[in-house]
């Protein structure tokens, strides 16, 4: 049930992460607070197809 899911950066636009979630227990889609490198802060992350 593990599918693998790309997180974007929300300000920049970046695909920055990889990881996996289980879809029965998270149907919607994914957001977390990461690290964008390239703003060198923490910003919104998205789930992306």
């Amino acid at each position: 049930m593990r599918v693998k899911i790309t997180l974007q950066c929300t300000e920049r636009g970046d695909r920055n992460y990889i990881t996996t979630k289980n879809k029965r227990n998270h149907p919607d889609r994914l957001e977390l607070r990461k690290y964008s490198p390239r703003l060198k802060r923490y910003t919104i992350h998205r789930e992306t197809k």
